[in-house]
């Protein structure tokens, strides 16, 4: 165990100032607010009876205000920067993590600012990642996983005694069910789940909240999976950075920290067996989507897609509004859907790796807040010198380190099994 060192207290107030000053920053910026398409858009759409793309260009965005001054904003984050350079240095690893912060969110503010533009997907890209990205060198791209996967999962999505129970449960039921299990977690914490009508999704998670759609209905299955999901891990991590004592800016999200999150989050539904084969095949179609459209598909082409695969008009709008959000009907697509399956396998591999070199205590670290991946190694070190608290929450299959490392200390081996040579030798018992 290494000596815990004490930073002096005129360090700390300094982090802990230009931390809050990162927060106060960013609080008016809402990126899926200030590219989601409003109902005038869709209720268009349905009158030409899915027949003409929707009509949404730049002048549509230039009329529908961010709530701040671009150019003031990224003014804002350039002096926090370089006051952080000043204060803290150049090296010093928790000025580089949130140097890094104020340039993300000025690409935010770029991107948002060129909303129905092709510079608006290009940033997108950036900051979220593209389809054709690798996991690492010589390994398939996001594309091609999503391929991959569809494969399998078109058949588990066929057979009968794997269809999901009907969804009966309304949005105004699901509210209070979710209630007794967020006070049964989070008991006095403040945290609740609520009814909006503005949300494309049918569940989305906010600081101290999880919304669900007014008008969506829900099975059990569904509510245990906006449990583990928003609740134990987007509100979780929320509920821990907030409580930082100097990195508060722990508790909020860059589009490079929801890569972690979403990929903890469906982890998260899968080490709890609450997902389930649809639900896997809803966020592969998703990422087919978004590969078609960089491809070069439009809105109507997208709308089709989801129609082949079975989904009605109205959820066919919804998935495809979700892809070109923020751009045009016949631009590039909006990449963000693809965080729930990159960061799955990002946050997957950094959990049997760090099992694998006999490291598990560094798992809980990705719930110190809204983490990443690339700072974990800077974390341990924060956290042994006290800069960085310890989550105080911990979602049940990480409490217990012993059954997770158990689970994936066999994950290195059977990864490198020609699964082609199973097949065959497998041939005649399957």
């Amino acid at each position: 165990m290494r000596k815990k060192i004490i930073k002096p207290s005129t360090y700390l107030t300094e982090v802990k100032n230009l931390s809050d000053r990162i927060v106060t920053a960013q609080q008016p910026i809402r990126i899926l607010e200030a590219v989601k398409w409003d109902d005038s858009i869709k209720q268009a759409f349905f009158a030409s009876h899915c027949k003409k793309p929707p009509i949404v260009t730049a002048d549509y965005y230039a009329n529908r205000p961010l709530g701040f001054d671009p150019v003031e904003k990224k003014q804002e984050f350039h002096q926090i920067e370089r006051d952080l350079a000043r204060k803290l240095g150049q090296l010093n690893p928790l000025s580089v993590i949130m140097r890094r912060m104020c340039r993300e969110y000025k690409d935010v503010v770029n991107m948002l600012n060129a909303r129905g533009t092709p510079t608006f997907a290009n940033i997108s890209q950036e900051l979220y990642g593209s389809s054709e990205d690798v996991f690492h060198v010589g390994d398939p791209s996001i594309a091609a996983l999503g391929s991959m996967m569809e494969e399998t999962l078109s058949q588990l999505t066929q057979l009968d005694f794997l269809a999901e129970e009907p969804k009966t449960i309304n949005a105004s039921d699901a509210v209070a069910i979710l209630n007794e299990r967020i006070q049964a977690v989070f008991p006095n914490e403040g945290l609740r789940a609520m009814i909006s009508d503005g949300i494309i999704a049918d569940a989305a998670a906010g600081t101290d909240y999880v919304k669900l759609r007014a008008d969506a209905f829900f099975n059990m299955r569904d509510l245990r999976m906006l449990e583990v999901h928003e609740v134990w891990v987007h509100l979780g991590t929320t509920l821990n950075g907030l409580e930082q004592p100097y990195c508060t800016f722990l508790g909020k999200g860059t589009p490079s920290a929801t890569v972690t999150q979403e990929g903890l989050a469906v982890l998260m539904e899968i080490l709890t067996l609450s997902s389930t084969p649809n639900r896997l095949m809803r966020l592969i179609d998703r990422v087919r989507a978004i590969t078609l459209a960089e491809q070069g598909a439009d809105f109507m082409d997208i709308f089709a897609f989801f129609s082949d695969k079975g989904r009605d008009q109205e959820e066919s709008y919804l998935l495809s509004s979700r892809v070109f959000r923020g751009s045009s009907p016949d631009g590039m697509p909006f990449t963000k859907d693809l965080t729930y399956i990159k960061g799955f396998v990002l946050t997957f591999n950094f959990i049997r790796l760090a099992v694998h070199k006999g490291k598990p205590d560094r798992i809980p670290l990705l719930f110190c807040g809204k983490t990443m991946i690339e700072d974990m190694k800077v974390l341990v070190d924060l956290v042994e010198e006290g800069t960085v608290t310890a989550p105080r929450f911990l979602p049940p299959p990480f409490q217990d380190l012993m059954g997770l490392s158990a689970w994936m200390s066999f994950s290195r081996f059977m990864t490198s099994l020609n699964f082609r040579q199973l097949e065959q030798d497998y041939a005649n018992i399957l």
